[in-house]
């Protein structure tokens, strides 16, 4: 299946998702990626990674790039070689990718039973909002895990804690968007987060 959704965020920022079904080879035949992209696809032990990475450049072909416009910093945070933001994701049979004129982040998730287990690795604040009972407890839980993931991968800087620094204000369903705050080092910065639910999974961005 080509591309899945597309949402216009604002003028300056466009989110494309991707739902994977075609086979490995599929994928690859018509991409032209560099020599590091190459040796890093074929080195993966998982087909399932592999075709997630090659579905996103599948989707800088839909944002008019190739694999040659995008670079990674030393923290792994990717650039492309024109100046705009971008921020990429993938997850099981999704893929996802955000550029924007400003810092941007995406993260997409498999909605888990298993994220309950690990709730307390990324939450603190959001515990006094959250209804362990509630039929949406899990969906909650990916939603505030979402939307970390995007800020952290925003900020890209080591050290920050998803439950320490990160916090996400109470939200519901049908707004599909929420505040976020980073608390880090003695400074404050506050994101527009949006997110939406689509075939048992969550995709979280930071809206510039």
């Amino acid at each position: 299946m080509p591309l899945y959704k597309t949402i216009n965020v604002n003028s300056q920022t466009t989110v494309k998702i991707w739902k994977i079904e075609e086979s490995y080879e599929d994928l690859m035949q018509p991409l032209d990626l560099k020599p590091q992209s190459l040796e890093r696809v074929l080195g993966m032990k998982s087909e399932l990674h592999q075709r997630g990475f090659l579905s996103v450049r599948h989707l800088l072909r839909e944002f008019g790039y190739t694999d040659q416009d995008l670079f990674y910093d030393d923290n792994g945070k990717p650039h492309l070689k024109d100046g705009k933001h971008i921020s990429i994701t993938h997850s099981f049979t999704f893929s996802g990718v955000i550029v924007s004129d400003k810092e941007v982040g995406i993260d997409i998730e498999k909605q888990r039973d298993k994220i309950k287990i690990i709730a307390h690795k990324f939450v603190d604040y959001e515990f006094n909002y959250l209804d362990k009972s509630a039929d949406d407890y899990i969906n909650k839980l990916t939603v505030i895990w979402g939307v970390k993931e995007s800020l952290y991968k925003l900020f890209a800087t080591p050290g920050m804690l998803f439950a320490a620094h990160f916090l996400v204000i109470p939200f519901t369903f049908d707004e599909g968007e929420t505040i976020a705050w980073i608390d880090y080092k003695g400074r404050k910065y506050r994101y527009n987060t949006a997110f939406l639910e689509f075939e048992g999974f969550t995709c979280a961005y930071v809206v510039p």
